[in-house]
């Protein structure tokens, strides 16, 4: 189960993950008069929970330091409603799919019930991006609804990761060193695109180092290695609860009718690989 989770993640999150890549998505926080893309995304991102406080977005996104945080909420509420973004993050997203997949409508009335099955099955408990997430899958668009199935999806994978990241006792900025130290996102601007610090940075590596899980040239020990490998399963663990509700023979329909789609956003090198969401290529 826990490896058909990880292939779910692998062939949904090039689908979600138009929203922060694709030209005309990035884009959308400028057109609704947001600063800069940084502001863009954490209104868009955190829009399905309303108009919330820095403080409670750094913790639900749980990498992002939170004075990075605190420069784009609450300021972004006093320009944009959550729900005007929420609706425009979703109309961005089909367009771009529809622009990059042919006959993603075909793909999204396939794809559309044994998702709808996961997301309704799930449990919200503890998954504040995912039950904020779930109540917004009510599109009439059937493209924007697959986009946010797709969004429900990685949010409570993303939920989980978040979890297991805390419950191996590592905060925002040592969990992400601790994935630099181990390729799993780029080793240059991974520390900017998160907003740390180089003081902060260096404080967090010394703190692994001294939990034995890196050396002296902040790569991973073989002992950081290993632990860092334990999150992964744990993540994968907590994640394959969505497959649930779903006979083996749909999981694995559903796995193959999703390669098709998420191969075309690969192939047209829409994610850069590596990238800083740490998925690697799938394909």
């Amino acid at each position: 189960m826990e490896l058909r989770a990880r292939t779910l993640w692998q062939r949904t999150e090039p689908l979600h993950a138009v929203i922060y890549f694709d030209e005309q998505c990035r884009g959308m926080g400028k057109a609704l008069g947001l600063k800069g893309f940084w502001m863009g995304y954490f209104a868009a991102r955190l829009a399905p929970m309303g108009a919330v406080e820095s403080s409670l977005a750094t913790a639900v996104l749980a990498v992002f330091a939170p004075g990075m945080v605190a420069r784009a909420l609450p300021a972004a509420w006093s320009t944009v409603a959550p729900e005007e973004i929420v609706d425009e993050r979703a109309g961005r997203a089909a367009a771009a799919l529809r622009a990059i997949v042919p006959g993603i409508d075909d793909h999204a009335a396939k794809l559309a019930a044994p998702l709808a099955a996961m997301v309704e099955d799930a449990p919200p408990l503890a998954r504040p991006l995912f039950a904020a997430n779930r109540a917004r899958c009510d599109h009439d668009d059937p493209v924007e609804r697959l986009w946010q199935l797709t969004t429900c999806l990685r949010e409570f994978r993303g939920d989980a990761h978040a979890a297991a990241l805390a419950d191996h006792g590592l905060d925002g900025c040592e969990a992400l060193v601790m994935a630099a130290a181990t390729d799993r996102v780029p080793r240059d601007g991974i520390r900017l695109d998160r907003g740390w610090s180089e003081e902060e940075w260096a404080a967090a590596e010394d703190r692994l180092r001294s939990r034995g899980l890196l050396d002296a040239e902040a790569r991973a020990t073989v002992h950081g290695g290993e632990e860092r490998a334990r999150i992964e399963e744990t993540t994968d663990r907590l994640a394959a609860r969505l497959l649930r509700p779903l006979a083996d023979r749909t999981a694995d329909a559903l796995l193959a009718a999703l390669e098709g789609p998420a191969r075309q956003v690969v192939e047209a090198n829409v994610l850069p690989f590596p990238n800083p969401i740490g998925l690697p290529r799938p394909f």
